[in-house]
């Protein structure tokens, strides 16, 4: 690796990043296309879809790690932190996730493209799916299906791990559409949720060998600078404004992957 590799590497990082913090996912819906395409068409490297799956899963722990703590350091942000909505959906999505990080070394890289493309449009079609969100008490009460929100977290957490995301991607719509959960607490909550997926997901990826050591480092580094300007961004931000930006990011997404899929 040259220096322009170790800039590049360190940049992705940190766009996805910054998204994590702003948006409350993990990131990996942003770095997944980038690390595949980006690194590729400037000429520095070229990764395949196991080693881009296994970066993002270490870049998304790391991202929601560094947003989660940013929003911890902001008293009334930290708590949005839903704690109920974090050990229900947290607990299983992390099976999920060491389940489908040990799975996706069986899998071909066309399939991985192919499940993540899928998943971005099922995404962006409960985003866009009018949901008032719920009412909280003074104490960060909230009322939530426990059966759905375990399920459907265990569920994404198996894709997820697969695929080397947190999942957050999937699991915001599913909190925003299915659960009604508020947006801020979403964003917030899903930032630890994501966290807890993204441990399991790198406990599963190594044991797959498909980690480029280096280049991961870079992207790490990048992630820690990230997530903590976004989060602090997000807090400023207006909540309609906060659900559109993600309906447009992973619209693009999907675009980008089916392209590849269907055309490269």
């Amino acid at each position: 690796m040259d220096i322009l590799h170790y800039f590049i590497m360190a940049l992705l990082g940190f766009i996805g990043s910054f998204f994590s913090g702003l948006m409350g996912i993990g990131g990996a819906i942003i770095n997944y296309p980038l690390l595949l395409f980006v690194p590729h068409a400037l000429g520095v490297a070229e990764f395949n879809a196991q080693e881009v799956a296994s970066m993002s899963m270490f870049q998304v722990f790391f991202a929601s790690l560094a947003g989660m703590l940013a929003f911890r350091k902001k008293g009334k942000d930290y708590a949005l932190i839903n704690k109920d909505l974090v050990l229900y959906m947290g607990s299983s999505i992390l099976v999920g996730s060491l389940a489908g990080g040990f799975l996706s070394k069986y899998l071909h890289a066309g399939l991985i493209n192919i499940l993540y493309g899928s998943l971005a449009i099922l995404a962006v079609v409960l985003m866009l799916i009018p949901v008032k969100g719920k009412a909280i008490d003074a104490e960060n009460h909230l009322s939530f299906s426990k059966i759905i929100a375990v399920s459907s977290s265990f569920l994404v957490g198996i894709v997820s791990g697969i695929v080397g995301a947190g999942g957050a991607f999937i699991l915001i719509p599913i909190m925003l559409t299915v659960l009604a959960i508020p947006t801020r607490v979403t964003i917030a909550t899903s930032l630890a949720i994501v966290f807890i997926s993204a441990l399991g997901g790198i406990i599963g990826k190594l044991t797959t060998g498909h980690i480029p050591a280096l280049p991961t480092l870079f992207v790490i580094l990048g992630s820690i600078l990230g997530a903590p300007i976004g989060s602090r961004i997000s807090s400023k931000m207006n909540v309609r404004a906060l659900r559109y930006g993600l309906v447009v990011i992973i619209s693009f997404t999907a675009i980008k992957v089916w392209w590849s899929i269907l055309f490269l």
